[in-house]
């Protein structure tokens, strides 16, 4: 595995913000397959209890740092101290419901959490290369049937579609007075943001969504609620974005700003998947169980329609997703059987990115 991203990770020292959360716990252990001196940012707790950071034993593996990213000093601190050359920065307010009632936390954490960010990497001078993630809601959403492009209009209406709107502008303008393009040459660092959307998979406990709810719906032995049963959104693996990360994380390495733009990451179909197809797969592949619709009426800050392009990415990276919906949520359920089962987490996450690998080779991406 060392080798795939022709193997610019291995014995690198990268920096994972919001490594115990659920995309940057399987991004730490991908990572450290990858042959990588892992170090890892977050707050004192997991985000969810449980979690797939401690289900896999993953402070075994890496240099894990508590932290919080509004704090700037102590954030620059852990850039002069572990000189990482790489960053990928996934610290993040992350629950669209959460931020009506925390709108402050919100915005300091993911807008002014990205600027912390950007001004430690220029204050030091180690780091190289930034992939820093956002969402598919940093875009005003105009519920087009087409998905959206990197250069549409940024801007949600709600706290958490606003914040990351606000983490894009923010670096955008260090993009472009501190590390722009044309200096390169003596500045050396090239930064890119990213854009994924709905992102689901094993590991996964967090409130308010819809799969994380039904799989522990399911394990209770419980029915699942939904709000919205006809919502349709963008579903795709957690892999699917990570992988997308980490060869975006080798072109920034390797031909600097060449690539130091933003990047939509979507899901391989076109059509989005509607929620109640969701759950009714997921308790075909559990075997049991059932579901319910609790709210007819709910339509707080969620929408009909929001898809990405990855034209872009495709085109210019080479990156195209690997796994159908229902391949996705077949992975989903091997991982939560295999929690139920008590098996070793890190084993399971490491096969499941093998697999992933596997049928990426298959279609011949150009990571591996």
């Amino acid at each position: 595995m060392k080798s795939q991203f022709r193997g610019i990770y291995n014995g690198r020292t990268v920096l994972v913000t919001g490594h115990t959360g659920f995309k940057g716990s399987w991004l730490a252990l991908w990572l450290k397959e990858l042959g990588a001196n892992v170090v890892g940012y977050a707050l004192e707790e997991p985000p969810t209890e449980p979690s797939n950071y401690i289900l896999s034993n993953m402070s075994q593996h890496i240099t894990d740092i508590r932290g919080d990213i509004r704090d700037y000093e102590k954030l620059k601190g852990v850039l002069e101290t572990y000189k990482p050359s790489i960053v990928f920065h996934l610290a993040a307010q992350p629950v669209v419901l959460n931020a009506f009632t925390m709108p402050h936390l919100t915005m300091e954490t993911n807008a002014f959490g990205t600027v912390n960010m950007l001004e430690a990497i220029r204050q030091t001078g180690n780091v190289q290369a930034l992939v820093s993630i956002t969402t598919d809601k940093v875009y005003y959403n105009e519920e087009w049937l087409w998905g959206y492009r990197e250069t549409d209009r940024l801007g949600g209406l709600d706290p958490y579609s606003a914040s990351k709107a606000m983490a894009e502008l923010a670096i955008a303008s260090y993009r472009a007075t501190y590390f722009a393009p044309e200096n390169y040459a003596k500045h050396g660092v090239a930064i890119a943001s990213t854009r994924a959307g709905n992102v689901i998979g094993g590991g996964d406990f967090a409130d308010f969504r819809l799969v994380p709810d039904s799989m522990k719906a399911l394990m209770a032995g419980k029915p699942i609620e939904i709000r919205n049963p006809l919502s349709v959104r963008p579903w795709q693996l957690v892999l699917e974005p990570l992988s997308g990360y980490l060869w975006l994380g080798y072109l920034l390495l390797q031909e600097g700003p060449a690539f130091a733009e933003a990047w939509n990451f979507g899901p391989l179909e076109i059509k989005g998947i509607s929620a109640q197809e969701i759950v009714e797969e997921l308790v075909f592949l559990w075997g049991s169980g059932k579901w319910v619709h609790t709210d007819p009426d709910f339509s707080k800050a969620e929408t009909n329609y929001l898809r990405l392009s990855w034209e872009k990415a495709n085109g210019r990276l080479g990156w195209r997703p690997v796994f159908t919906w229902k391949e996705a949520l077949a992975e989903i359920n091997t991982w939560f059987k295999a929690l139920v089962a008590e098996e070793d987490m890190y084993e399971i996450g490491r096969q499941g990115i093998k697999k992933y690998t596997q049928r990426a080779s298959e279609l011949g991406l150009p990571w591996l």
